[in-house]
């Protein structure tokens, strides 16, 4: 019995240290995208006060 208990313990184990490389790397991702839709927020104020610049020539 002794025997299976390591052996469950030992498959179980690897398992829970894969989880948290993914959670970090799904907080990686979710941050990029944030910060693109940041960034393309930001960029369409310029693009809008630009065109306005180009209407008055």
């Amino acid at each position: 019995m002794d025997n299976s208990n390591q052996i469950l313990e030992s498959v179980t184990q690897p398992v829970n240290n894969r989880t948290a490389p993914t959670k970090k790397r799904k907080w990686r991702e979710i941050e990029s995208l944030r910060d693109k839709f940041q960034l393309e927020k930001e960029l369409r104020i310029y693009d809008d006060s630009l065109e306005y610049m180009l209407d008055e020539f």
